[in-house]
């Protein structure tokens, strides 16, 4: 089976989120577990939009759901290395919010995975995914404007 690697757009950069990995996070291998690696990703994820003003329930009337994970490895994490989160999102096209995200050791840089979510924007009366409507797509476009000028 051919792996496909998962490229992080640096360019849509709207959110780095700092965290640490806890003695409480580590499995069996003594390294950052994968179930707790997803709960870290979801943690940046919402703070990323909420710092947008888009709490992931409701994203300009509409709540999020994740469809589908892909995460890929490059190294480990331990307690207590110090990590960044950075979340790119680029322009979204019809009903899905792309998310890339990738940790980092904060002091090397060095990749420890790098990860895409899809999202779906959902009416609650439907039940049926809706296009990504305006105002969210403005308001990443806003966010990642002042990265790409840096």
């Amino acid at each position: 089976m051919e792996r496909v690697t998962l490229d992080f757009p640096t360019a849509a950069i709207i959110h780095r989120h700092p965290l640490t990995v806890r003695v409480t996070d580590m499995n069996y291998g003594r390294h950052l577990g994968h179930d707790v690696l997803v709960s870290l990703l979801h943690e940046a994820r919402v703070h990323a939009f909420a710092a947008l003003g888009l709490p992931e329930w409701d994203m300009k009337g509409y709540p999020s759901v994740v469809v589908d994970l892909a995460v890929q490895y490059q190294s480990e994490a331990r307690w207590p290395d110090a990590l960044i989160i950075e979340t790119a999102v680029p322009e979204p096209q019809g009903k899905a919010l792309t998310v890339y995200q990738r940790i980092c050791h904060a002091e090397t840089d060095k990749v420890v995975a790098t990860a895409r979510v899809n999202q779906l924007l959902l009416d609650l009366s439907t039940g049926r995914p809706v296009n990504v409507p305006d105002d969210v797509v403005q308001a990443i476009a806003q966010a990642v404007a002042p990265e790409r000028g840096a």
